[in-house]
């Protein structure tokens, strides 16, 4: 296996041996979370085998496939399953990309026997993760946007609790593409939290299989259908992007058909099948093309994978009445932290 070194810090100063060896045990429940699963293990930071179980139900044939042809040595791809494959040894150990699921979360509390926990790219909801796990006070790990019960609740207090815990075992590794800063590093470190940024190494060295003819690629956003922005000025901003040439927009997974179905009649909008993830479909642009987005974890993930090319990205700010009157000052906050880092 070809090994991409990564900067991973313990305690400032230490770093974790590579290779590592051993089997690791890995769910995931996105597309992006398979990606870096796969980014992960191309770094060595997963060990010499790793078995990949999605989640029953969703859509990951088309990144699987895509993947299939070029993943590094060692990685397994297993029936997809209702819920996280539990480690047979003490040796092996436990990826997931999502903290805040409860099947991921009751697997946690029940007690699972590795040697590490790995807790893989989610995009910005990994950021969140990381600081509530560095907050003083217990914090609950539960989605901002969710209506969230008080067993529910319990439920995230106690993860809290876990993750720390597994933190002062040394048995904790979080891994992301997103730019952690200094402070919160330190932090991290303080508390035992391992920490390991990547840049897309892996990706990088992977040849383009896709290209696009239109001028403007527009990617897509869920917050329509999360209901955290009004779908009317949605659709206005993208007739104001078409209106200056043809566009190839990208949807979200969690877009509706409904709202696609009205985007799709458009003039000059180019509806494009939901497939691999963004950052494996638009990290090699045209001459003269520019990608549009509203706040997102592909922001930060294109400009590192594009590099120079990264000017050519223009995100926008989600101005204050598209906001819907559920969306809480904090949880725009955080979706809009995407434009900075």
């Amino acid at each position: 296996m070809t090994l991409i070194m990564m900067k991973l810090t313990q305690h400032d100063t230490h770093e974790v041996p590579r290779p590592r060896f051993g089997t690791a045990h890995v769910w995931v429940e996105s597309p992006l979370q398979l990606l870096s699963a796969v980014e992960t293990h191309a770094a060595g930071l997963l060990g010499t085998d790793i078995r990949v179980v999605p989640r029953l139900g969703m859509p990951l044939e088309a990144t699987t496939q895509a993947l299939l042809n070029h993943a590094p040595a060692g990685v397994h791809f297993e029936p997809a399953a209702r819920k996280p494959p539990q480690p047979k040894s003490s040796s092996d150990r436990y990826v997931t990309g999502d903290a805040y699921s409860g099947k991921v979360q009751r697997s946690l509390l029940a007690g699972v026997k590795a040697k590490e926990i790995i807790i893989i790219d989610d995009g910005l909801a990994t950021l969140a993760l990381i600081k509530q796990l560095i907050s003083d006070s217990p914090t609950p790990l539960v989605r901002a946007r969710a209506k969230n019960s008080a067993a529910r609740i319990a439920m995230g207090l106690a993860t809290w609790h876990r993750l720390r815990q597994l933190a002062r075992e040394d048995r904790l590794l979080i891994v992301s593409a997103l730019f952690v800063d200094a402070a919160t590093r330190s932090k991290m470190a303080d508390l035992g939290i391992k920490f390991a940024q990547h840049k897309f190494e892996w990706l990088a060295t992977q040849p383009v299989a896709e290209s696009f003819a239109e001028p403007t690629l527009l990617i897509g956003s869920a917050m329509v259908a999360d209901q955290l922005i009004h779908e009317q000025p949605y659709l206005q901003w993208i007739e104001g992007i078409a209106a200056d040439g043809p566009v190839a927009y990208f949807p979200h997974r969690r877009e509706t058909p409904e709202l696609l179905e009205k985007i799709s009649k458009i003039d000059q909008v180019v509806l494009k099948e939901h497939t691999v993830p963004i950052e494996m479909r638009l990290r090699v642009l045209r001459p003269g093309q520019e990608i549009r987005a509203l706040p997102s974890t592909v922001i930060p993930s294109l400009r590192l994978l594009l590099g120079p090319d990264s000017r050519c990205l223009y995100p926008q700010a989600v101005p204050d009445h598209w906001w819907t009157e559920g969306t809480d000052l904090e949880l725009r906050e955080h979706l809009s932290s995407s434009l900075k880092v």
